[in-house]
């Protein structure tokens, strides 16, 4: 096996120049999405409670026009 070659200074800080410009972009993209999403979830579940209710009021109505007699 070959021995490890020496890496050039100008290589190692471009390597980590990117690393570190990679999360400061990817800190204030999701510093930039984080409020959008949370107002989506927020709608979603506005939404979510609308239908459930929706759903309950339609089941009490079949049960309401059931034929008890039977039962």
């Amino acid at each position: 096996m070959a021995p490890p070659v020496q890496v050039s200074r100008l290589i190692k800080l471009g390597r980590y120049s990117f690393l570190f410009l990679g999360m400061a972009y990817g800190a204030t993209r999701y510093s930039y999405l984080k409020p959008r999403a949370e107002e989506e979830r927020g709608i979603a579940a506005e939404e979510k409670k609308k239908q459930d209710e929706l759903k309950r009021i339609a089941k009490e109505l079949a049960e309401a026009q059931e034929d008890t007699i039977l039962k």
